[in-house]
């Protein structure tokens, strides 16, 4: 009996440790003192801009949206891929997809620039709960036009996208289990099974894995490098990228202590990372919107040894924005969006 108690009291503080490791490593002990060095403007139309990618030479952002609550709440729900032009004296809201025939539900998003000019976006769409796609679109004349839907068998839970020629992209799929209890389970024990899937043309292939909530993903600007938001692990993943069979070798990681979503470039090839920094929370504003949860947009810059810097440039409590998920950059503007959010913020860099 004696070693029975002994054995009951060791595997309660076990729970207990556990479930404390987790609300800390969840960031639920830290202190939010929002700051940001300019004004920022709430542009109120685009329901759940949870993806925004900026042309860097229009300055035309595209943004990836989708009424995420009323899908949970199993409404239906047309996304829609919006344009917002920067460099215009009273920019407005454009929905350039109206005109999809397919169900969409727009998630993560990239813009793809060719060597003869031709503008494509790719966009992950979640046609249904177990059925998903990246969608191809040709941009003409301030239009987007669909070429191609592309399924996989491995593409599961397709979170990011980033387009690499015309019809091979990387893709992140943010839990490696198919159930709900496995999902919970790799997010709440921090377990690393998610992965990123590589698609030459033809086929899916996993290109890198290990990965504790794959989530954001982008490449370099000489295609050299491709960079993975792992959400639970707090950090961002660093590939080598072989050219040839599309094969990603880790090359360093980058610690960043908050939940990492999406990872966006400037034109100086410095990263821009959204973040979570209490995750927990963010998962109770998920389900409840009147529960705010911090936003938080890093910029991680490189110098030519490899060495890296992270500054904070955004925090914020979740008044002005909540569940911040990408920060994307143009001259001295950082446009915010948020996965739940009836509003993005135009954000002026001083």
């Amino acid at each position: 009996m004696k070693y029975f108690k002994i054995a009951a009291v060791v595997a309660v503080l076990a729970i207990v440790w556990r479930v404390v490791d987790t609300v800390r490593h969840a960031g639920e002990f830290k202190t939010i003192k929002p700051h940001f060095s300019g004004p920022c403007q709430k542009i109120n139309g685009a329901v759940g801009a949870e993806d925004i990618t900026i042309h860097p030479q229009t300055g035309v952002a595209f943004i990836s949206s989708s009424d995420r609550r009323a899908i949970f709440r199993g409404e239906p729900a047309q996304g829609a891929i919006y344009a917002y032009d920067l460099k215009a004296a009273k920019p407005q809201l454009k929905n350039l997809t109206k005109d999809f025939k397919s169900h969409f539900a727009p998630h993560g998003i990239s813009l793809f620039l060719s060597e003869n000019n031709q503008v494509s976006l790719f966009v992950v769409n979640h046609r249904g709960a177990e059925e998903h796609a990246v969608e191809i679109f040709d941009y003409h004349d301030s239009t987007l036009v669909h070429r191609e839907s592309i399924r996989g068998e491995l593409m599961t839970s397709p979170n990011d996208v980033v387009a690499i020629e015309p019809r091979r992209f990387y893709v992140t799929n943010d839990h490696g289990n198919t159930s709900a209890l496995g999902r919970t389970l790799e997010e709440y024990l921090q377990l690393a099974r998610s992965y990123v899937l590589y698609y030459d043309g033809q086929n899916f292939k996993k290109a890198a894995e290990d990965i504790a909530y794959a989530n954001g993903i982008n490449a370099s600007h000489d295609g050299e490098t491709i960079y993975v938001a792992a959400c639970v692990g707090l950090k961002i993943n660093v590939y080598a990228r072989d050219a040839a069979s599309g094969a990603l070798q880790l090359a360093k990681e980058i610690p960043l202590g908050t939940g990492v979503d999406n990872i966006e470039l400037d034109a100086e090839g410095n990263l821009w990372a959204a973040a979570h920094p209490q995750l927990l929370t963010f998962t109770r504003h998920a389900k409840d919107a009147s529960k705010l949860s911090p936003s938080e947009i890093l910029k991680i810059s490189f110098n030519a040894n490899g060495d890296y810097k992270i500054d904070q440039i955004y925090l914020n409590n979740g008044e002005e924005i909540s569940g911040s998920s990408v920060g994307a950059v143009f001259e001295n503007r950082l446009v915010i969006g948020a996965v739940f959010e009836n509003h993005f913020l135009v954000c002026e860099r001083q």
